[in-house]
């Protein structure tokens, strides 16, 4: 489903003429197959954030070649880029990123207005998604009425309304107690079971890298274990 092939990635900082070149990705080889949960971790400025966003097109490789969904994205324009995070990709953060100003129903319908479904349509998929994760009697409460388990399953109703083939999430228990993290853990197990949702991880927590079926460790910009063998060390 995403197959990164000596993947560099590069910035500068400083005035301009006067820049200072920083290395953060060092040729990465990245395989990840259709149906698979995989976890990255590493110590933070390890460049997991990076790589992630490197994934979803936020920013654009220096140099090598990225496929996501059998298409090669490396040099898609931001429209292109646009449209092909709508119909292939979703995303979970530990921010939640959820629209203050908007409802929780209206937060979860947000991409499939952004898609052009109807109306009608768009009220029984919400319903539906928001009832499936336990939340559909909170559908007209704002974000700030919510808990931080509420607004979780919220913002997971958001990024699997389109039921994508592809979620890429960023450190998505980190705002969560003990019980909301088991209880996403298990909504992420059960899509990628029953739906075969293919899950890449950017985590720090030791209990989301256990339902992985792959741990991979990413470690001063270079994977030490693509294939998620080999030695590890401790989070931090």
């Amino acid at each position: 489903m995403i197959k990164m092939t000596e993947v560099n990635h590069q910035f500068a900082i400083g005035k301009k003429g006067k820049e200072r070149v920083v290395p953060v990705l060092h040729n990465i080889d990245l395989h990840v197959k259709q149906r698979e949960i995989v976890a990255i971790i590493g110590r933070s400025g390890s460049g997991k954030s990076t790589l992630l966003n490197l994934m979803s097109g936020y920013i654009r490789p220096t140099s090598g070649e990225i496929r996501v969904a059998d298409q090669i994205v490396t040099n898609l324009s931001e429209g292109d880029w646009a449209n092909f995070r709508l119909a292939h990709l979703g995303f979970m953060f530990q921010s939640f990123q959820l629209i203050p100003s908007m409802t929780a129903f209206e937060n979860a319908e947000l991409p499939l207005v952004l898609k052009g479904i109807g109306a009608s349509q768009r009220k029984k998929s919400v319903m539906e998604m928001l009832e499936q994760l336990g939340v559909a009697e909170y559908a007209g409460h704002y974000p700030g009425e919510l808990s931080g388990g509420q607004q979780q399953r919220v913002s997971v109703a958001r990024s699997l309304i389109l039921n994508p083939p592809i979620v890429l999430a960023d450190e998505p228990t980190g705002s969560l107690d003990s019980d909301n993290e088991r209880q996403l853990l298990s909504i992420i197990q059960h899509l990628n079971q029953d739906r075969g949702t293919t899950f890449i991880l950017i985590t720090h927590d030791e209990q989301v890298a256990k339902i992985a079926h792959r741990t991979i460790t990413l470690k001063d910009g270079h994977l030490l274990n693509p294939n998620g063998k080999g030695d590890s060390y401790e989070i931090h």
